[in-house]
């Protein structure tokens, strides 16, 4: 009787021990988005950009709320006389920003082999080459701010959690994944920002590059 009475109490704790944690990861997490207000987003909210010779179902398809975007290195860029390289984008321009705190949200997935690839951009800097305050890219499996510094490694094959957060006045952007802070750093200038995700080709790309998307939420500051 005291062995059972003992192994129902080490299950007992056990399991307060589990729920513990669950809690205090969940609360990481949604701590993320205190202060801050949910706004809505569908597809009215963004527009694809995309080899301007294809159609879109060539590089892109929605399914059971996954937003797969695929490109090749071969492919045209997103018009006719863009000096840019190919890319297969969302770009979320319901909110075009110039004031205030913003936050992107999503679930990423990048399948092994796809490397040298922006994967979501803060549009908005000058005088930056790239016009951006921050890119996400992918070499290897590591996610790199752009080429300069490593924010997460041994990223392929699995999902896991993205988080931006853009000060326009406080002039700096932060990265998270699956609600651990990753990235501090300071913004490029340009009055006008937004914000992309999908795959757009980099230096050293790969022949074929992919990424999908989903649980994706653009929050603003609450004043």
């Amino acid at each position: 009787m005291y062995r059972l009475k003992h192994n129902i109490s080490s299950t007992l704790g056990l399991i307060i021990l589990y729920i513990h944690i669950t809690d205090t990861r969940s609360s990481v997490i949604n701590d993320l988005a205190l202060g801050f207000t949910r706004l809505p987003f569908n597809k009215s909210y963004y527009i694809n950009h995309k080899p301007y010779n294809l159609p879109l179902e060539e590089r892109y398809s929605f399914i059971n709320g996954v937003h797969k975007l695929w490109v090749f290195s071969t492919d045209e860029p997103l018009s006719r006389c863009s000096p840019t390289l190919p890319r297969s984008e969302l770009f979320i321009n319901g909110y075009i920003y110039f004031t205030g705190v913003w936050q992107f949200e999503a679930h990423v997935f990048v399948p092994n082999g796809t490397t040298g690839v922006s994967l979501m951009q803060v549009f908005g800097g000058y005088p930056h080459v790239t016009n951006t305050t921050l890119m996400v890219r992918v070499y290897d499996g590591n996610l790199y701010y752009y080429k300069y510094e490593v924010i997460s490694s041994d990223m392929y094959d699995k999902w896991f959690r993205l988080n931006v957060i853009r000060d326009v006045e406080g002039d700096t952007v932060n990265v998270y994944i699956n609600g651990v802070l990753k990235f501090e750093g300071q913004g490029r200038g340009g009055a006008m920002h937004y914000f992309k995700c999908g795959v757009y080709a980099q230096d050293q790309d790969s022949y074929y590059m992919e990424s999908r998307w989903k649980h994706i939420n653009i929050y603003k500051k609450s004043k």
